[in-house]
Formats: structure tokens, C-alpha cells, sequence
């Protein structure tokens, strides 16, 4: 673990030793936890806790504020190595989630929810910046799509398991979170101490920075942080509340989405080095903004669940093209900024996160259909900020203004 690699010598070592090899890894064990969380969490907080619409706004409200201070990983990487504070990060996720069933009240779920999100969150945003500093620029857009790809098998395979148990077995919440949670939890430990610590060959500054000429990439952040709440606290919801989905239908549904998944991330990653990062949001957002006002119409016009599914499928699909936000940054940015803005980014991904989730909640009570219009004028905004994104984004070519006055540095 203490031993130091230059990543231009990273070649030298054994395959499954490799940067790349650690980054599949990763990806691989971070949503065992994650999605295994996810996928019990609705049936599991009305069963126990019987949530209603607010309590679940709260509870994604607080497991949101980890994320709104995400720019504390600044600080941390002061003392600390990006790939150390990337694997304790998960390490507390599982051990977290492992616990999750324990307390199955609204205080409890709220406390644990808090400690397994700090490990999700600052996990996530170290993760990013890795990502971007030991992928090269040709080849990063398909190499992420095949990332993606890694972390829907390995969850795939979670699920398999929870819906060909789950009731043959006589499975509990917490036999399912002890497995998953301990799975994430000892694949870090082993990685932690399996693998050098790698250099990258630009230094990070460690410090908050606000650069101007990101100014497009911290408001699609922003917005999509914003959009994406809506999905992932009311879609699933929406489908146990709405629809009765019992734990291994909502897990099945999953599971269509990480098939798809695996399959379309791959195809994204290489549209995105085709067409570029312009045209894959462009068509992101149209379609998101045709998804949610679907989502809207379920309630309005009483469409069945089988309409819901293939838009929750369709919805996830989509947001699997965010990826082409990630190397939209890494076309534009200093090599140097890339860690401290990925901290900064993913707290302006946040800002909206801790407040929508509780106030929308309140909302959903009312009418979830303008919950989901909401969320469709979201992407409406974000689909006309992604026309500012030039056809060849670089350094100095940072947006469509550029040309005629191009950004300053700072």
C-alpha cells in the first residue's frame, strides 16, 4: 500500500495490478452496496418505518448533504492520497449499508443514511477525478462507457440473487444489506492494501477553485444534479406506492436496467468519442424532457405500470449518458484542476439536491404529477445550455461564445 508508482510506469506491473485493473474494481464494488440499498430502500422504509411521501423526500434530503460537502475532499487530499480517500470512502459505504436493517425507525434510517452516503459521496467524487487523471483523453470516453458497463454486471449479479432468493429463501433486509455491505467493504480493504499508490503525472492544486471559463460545466452540474434527484427519490417510489411493487419486482425492474445498461454504456462511450459531447447531450435532454412529461401523464391520464416501467428503463438509459459531461470537462480543463473541480462540481451538484428532495416531497403529496413536469422543465433548461457546448471542446474553446470572445483564464 505504501509503495509509490509512476503511472507512465504502471505498464511494468502485472494486469490485475494495473490503474485501469483498480478502476474496474472499483466500479465493480461500489454498487453491490449502492444499488443493493437502493433497490430494498423503498419497500424497506414503508414496511418498516411506514414512510409516506415527505418522510422519503427527508430521507434523500439528508442522504444528499454528504454531497453538498463534497468540497471537503479538498481539504482531505491534503493529508491524505486521492486513492486512499477513495477506498476508506467505500469502505464506510459498506459498512454502512451492512448495517442499514439495524435500525429500522425514522431516526435510525435518517443516521445511517447519513454515515453510508459520506462514504457514496466521497467516494464518488475522488473516484471521478481519478478517472479523469489516469484515463487518456482518446480513449477515456469508451473506456468510461466500458466502466459503467462493469458496475451494471456486478450489480446484476446482486440482483439476480436477491430475486431468485429473496423468496425461496425467506430472505430478510438485513441478511440481504450484511451480504452486500460486507461484499463492497472487503473488496476495498483488499484493494487498499493489494495495490500501489499510483502518480499521476500532473500535480493536483489543493485548493477551491472557481474558474470562469467553466462556468457551462458548473450549471449543467447543477442542473443535473437537480433533474437527477427528482428520478431517483419519486421514480422508484412512485413504482411501490403507486403500482404495490413487492422487493423482487421493484429488484427485477433493476435488473432490466442493468442489462440494458451493459449493454448501452459501451455504445454511449462510443458515440461520445464520435459525435462528441454536444450532440450525446443534446439528445440526452430531449429525451428526458419526453420521459418526464410521460411520467407526468401516468397520473394525469391513468396510464398503466407497464408504461411506467419502460420509461423508468428508458430514464435510466439516458441518464447513462452523463458521461459525456465528464470528458466535456476533461476536453476543457488544466490538468491540474481536475481533482479540486470535481470536488467542486459535485457540491454544486448537490446545492439543489438538499433542499429539492423534502420540498418536493411535500409536493408529491399534493400532485406527484407536477413533481415530474418539474423535472421535465429541468431538462428543457439543460437541453438549451447543452447548444453552448462547441462541436471540438478544448482549453480555450470552453463554449459557442469562445470564438468571439474566448474565455479568460481564471
Amino acid at each position: 500500500m505504501t509503495k509509490t508508482v509512476p503511472l507512465g510506469e504502471a505498464k511494468s506491473l502485472p494486469f490485475w495490478r494495473r490503474p485501469i485493473t483498480l478502476l474496474f474494481l472499483m466500479a465493480a464494488a461500489m454498487p453491490v452496496a449502492f444499488s443493493t440499498w437502493s433497490a430494498l430502500l423503498n419497500n424497506f422504509v414503508i414496511e418498516a418505518a411506514n414512510f409516506d411521501g415527505s418522510d422519503i423526500g427527508w430521507l434523500h434530503t439528508v442522504r444528499e448533504i454528504p454531497g453538498f460537502f463534497a468540497i471537503g475532499v479538498i481539504a482531505i487530499i491534503i493529508f491524505m492520497r486521492e486513492q486512499v480517500l477513495g477506498l476508506v470512502s467505500l469502505i464506510l459505504l459498506g459498512v454502512a449499508t451492512a448495517m442499514t436493517a439495524w435500525f429500522p425507525s425514522l431516526g435510525g434510517i435518517l443516521t445511517i443514511t447519513m454515515l453510508s452516503s459520506i462514504g457514496f459521496h466521497y467516494y464518488e467524487t475522488v473516484n471521478q477525478s481519478l478517472q479523469l487523471q489516469w484515463l487518456d483523453k482518446r480513449t477515456a470516453p469508451k473506456m468510461l462507457g466500458w466502466l459503467v458497463a462493469a458496475g451494471s454486471g456486478a450489480t446484476l449479479v446482486a440482483y439476480v440473487l436477491i430475486v431468485m432468493t429473496w423468496e425461496a429463501l425467506g430472505l430478510t433486509y438485513n441478511t440481504v444489506y450484511l451480504i452486500a455491505g460486507g461484499f463492497t467493504a472487503l473488496v476495498a480493504l483488499f484493494a487498499l492494501f493489494a495495490y500501489p499508490q499510483f502518480e499521476a503525472p500532473n500535480p493536483q492544486i489543493k485548493k477551491m477553485i472557481l474558474r470562469r471559463r467553466y462556468w457551462l460545466y458548473y450549471a449543467l452540474q447543477f442542473m443535473a444534479g437537480a433533474r437527477r434527484q427528482i428520478f431517483i427519490v419519486f421514480a422508484g417510489f412512485m413504482m411501490v406506492e403507486k403500482f404495490g411493487f413487492d422487493v423482487h419486482e421493484i429488484t427485477a425492474l433493476f435488473m432490466i436496467n442493468l442489462v440494458a445498461n451493459m449493454l448501452f454504456a459501451p455504445l454511449v462511450g462510443r458515440a461520445v468519442f464520435g459525435f462528441g459531447e454536444r450532440n450525446v447531450l443534446i439528445f440526452e435532454y430531449v429525451g428526458l424532457v419526453i420521459v418526464f412529461l410521460a411520467y407526468g401523464g401516468i397520473y394525469f391520464f391513468g396510464w398503466g405500470v407497464l408504461l411506467a416501467a419502460v420509461l423508468y428503463v428508458i430514464d435510466h438509459l439516458l441518464f447513462s449518458m452523463a458521461m459525456a459531461l465528464k470528458t466535456y470537462f476533461q476536453k476543457i480543463a488544466d490538468p491540474g484542476d481536475i481533482a479540486p473541480t470535481a470536488a467542486v462540481a459535485f457540491t454544486i451538484n448537490h446545492i439543489a439536491a438538499v433542499f429539492l428532495p423534502a420540498g418536493l416531497g411535500y409536493l408529491w403529496l399534493v400532485s406527484p404529477a407536477a413533481v415530474f413536469l418539474m423535472a421535465a422543465g429541468m431538462s428543457l433548461v439543460s437541453l438549451l445550455m447543452a447548444f453552448l457546448i462547441p462541436r471540438h471542446p478544448e482549453k480555450g474553446n470552453e463554449t459557442v461564445f469562445s470564438r468571439f470572445a474566448p474565455a479568460p483564464a481564471e
